[in-house]
């Protein structure tokens, strides 16, 4: 089994504009707060009647789903710092891979590294976050597809400004630092490691910085990642649950900012919904693609090494639809 330990990175300072998406508060839509029970179908009308539907944003040709994983489910979250996904200055800098298994006991969260050295389909080896630019969502996905050679049944991108008012709807986000640090640029602001919680601004600043780890990308996934602990946590306990106007408000809070596919409409939230009633925070696991550390691609980039043993192994797991089995062997490492 391969480990998912990730390998120092150095990435050359220089400024860009924000590119990170909370696409974590997406998640929490599509897994979480359209779950609350009795206020289903309300959610539901407002999470199609607030978000912009990408057209064609899922790749004709797909691969084909194998019976085993025929109820399991794949979604894409990929996150923009434009409104408009199919413009022309779109970037996807932040990816997850979300697998809800067919019988709805879990939900599995996976980063994957925006350099990560991949096959994008018509333009030969690229870093994965080109895709978007070379030709879009469809390419984006159908990038994932080939890698994994399994279906993404949708695909969702957030704009990052949906995220202040999601956190503060929630009243902030309490997570677990694992690294204090202080953010940088002239408005930066010091997290220590520990129990911390974050909202509006500051939550933005916590999940978008990487510039101050000596890793770069990999401690900002993490953090991304403890970020979402956080969100699920705070959207699945019981207050949040019991409380129709703060459920309401979470998501019409985000919705404005989401980017679905034409499937992706209130009816199939809806049935998402229902079939999810049941996941609360411990049923949802997080992690990112395992790889092989960091290396110069052939055009001389700096790039994040596939780990192909991983991918494949990655990819049996999706194919029979026992996900449970791949993130228990990976944890136990």
């Amino acid at each position: 089994m391969s480990e998912y330990t990730m390998s120092p990175v150095t990435q050359p300072r220089k400024r860009h504009p924000v590119r990170t998406t909370m696409l974590v508060m997406l998640t929490v839509v599509v897994v979480a707060a359209l779950a609350a029970g009795g206020y289903l179908w309300h959610l539901a009308r407002t999470f199609d009647s607030g978000t912009n539907t990408i057209a064609n944003a899922l790749p004709d040709a797909r691969p084909e789903k194998e019976a085993a994983a025929t109820d399991s489910q794949n979604i894409l979250l990929m996150g923009s710092d434009t409104r408009d996904p199919a413009g022309g200055d779109a970037r996807s800098d932040t990816m997850m891979l979300v697998h809800i298994p067919g019988d709805r006991s879990g939900v599995y969260v996976m980063s994957i590294m925006r350099d990560t050295w991949v096959e994008v389909p018509g333009h030969g080896e690229q870093k994965i976050n080109a895709a978007m630019a070379l030709g879009g969502v469809s390419l984006t996905v159908d990038t994932v597809q080939t890698l994994f050679d399994v279906p993404v049944d949708h695909v969702a991108i957030v704009d990052f400004e949906g995220f202040k008012g999601l956190t503060d709807s929630l009243g902030g986000v309490t997570l677990n630092n694992e690294v204090a640090f202080q953010s940088d640029g002239v408005e930066g602001e010091y997290f220590p490691a520990g129990t911390i919680s974050v909202k509006g601004e500051s939550a933005l600043k916590y999940v978008r910085e990487r510039y101050a780890f000596t890793d770069g990308d990999y401690q900002r996934v993490k953090n991304q990642q403890a970020f979402l602990r956080g969100v699920i946590s705070g959207v699945l306990n019981k207050g949040t649950l019991t409380d129709p106007v703060k459920v309401s408000n979470v998501v019409g809070e985000l919705s404005p900012y989401l980017s679905v596919d034409e499937d992706l409409d209130a009816s199939a939230a809806g049935a998402l919904a229902v079939s999810l009633r049941n996941v609360r925070s411990g049923d949802v696991q997080m992690f990112t693609l395992p790889n092989a550390g960091v290396g110069i691609s052939p055009d001389g980039q700096s790039i994040v090494v596939p780990d192909y043993a991983a991918i494949s192994e990655i990819a049996a797991a999706l194919d029979a639809d026992n996900f449970d089995s791949y993130a228990a062997a990976v944890q136990g490492n």
